[in-house]
């Protein structure tokens, strides 16, 4: 499963000094080649041995001090970038971020492996109330919630993922093709409904339940593509779990 770049802290915060060291590296070749007009191989070679420039002027004229000026100031240059490079990547590691780059990472090869789960969109108190009542009933259980306070109530028994389930590439993440069930349980009528419509579109073979507030919606609903409809003040979560 591909991930953006904006998901990896690291990699993000990293590509800034990747690029200032590459950027040096290819003025120091290039400015050694046009000081000196040595070749490609010769110009590289200089950016490590400095003493190789002052054996190249002792049978070969030409701008000898700027030239040794320029590879200094090179050096100096790839050695500053270096140390960006190695303080970003330790101020990540102290910071938590490889650690929650790692467990992102584990977390979506447990998803990728994931087959008849159940996707539940919403994680209030219906959403962690059908979890639990799932899991007990040995379903596989994968959440996807879009506040941040809720997301970080979910315990690490629970797979997670954080967005919007009306988005496509949100349930694709949650690999909605394999899931046997879809529950829209968001404190939303609305919310849900649209859920269902992509939820349909994307598995047509998956069963669909969604939540709504009031009767009035129900037809909606189904219309929308839910198999069941739920109404919490009217069904409870043993009901639900029943229908899988």
């Amino acid at each position: 499963m591909d991930t953006p770049l904006s998901s990896r802290p690291i990699l993000g915060r990293a590509v800034r000094p990747i690029l200032a060291l590459v950027t040096v590296t290819a003025t120091g070749i290039i400015g050694h080649m046009l000081l000196a007009g040595v070749g490609l191989m010769e110009a590289t070679f200089w950016l490590v041995d400095l003493t190789s420039i002052e054996l190249h002027f002792q049978d070969h004229s030409g701008p000898e001090r700027a030239t040794k000026a320029f590879a200094v100031a090179v050096r100096v240059g790839i050695i500053l970038s270096s140390l960006w490079i190695g303080e970003t990547v330790l101020s990540a590691a102290f910071g938590g971020q490889i650690t929650e780059e790692l467990k992102q990472m584990q977390t979506e090869r447990r998803i990728d492996d994931l087959s008849d789960h159940v996707i539940i969109c919403g994680y209030g108190i219906f959403g962690r109330t059908l979890a639990a009542q799932l899991r007990e009933d040995g379903h596989d259980v994968l959440v996807i919630e879009l506040d941040q306070a809720e997301f970080d109530r979910i315990g690490e028994e629970t797979l997670a993922i954080r967005g919007d389930a009306r988005r496509e590439d949100v349930l694709e993440r949650a690999n909605v093709g394999r899931a046997s069930a879809i529950i829209g349980a968001i404190d939303d009528s609305n919310a849900n409904i649209q859920i269902a419509i992509m939820a349909s579109q994307l598995s047509p073979n998956m069963r669909v339940i969604v939540r709504v507030g009031d009767e009035m919606y129900e037809s909606v609903a189904r219309r929308a593509g839910a198999d069941e409809v739920v109404i919490p003040e009217v069904l409870s979560g043993d009901t639900v779990s029943e229908w899988l």
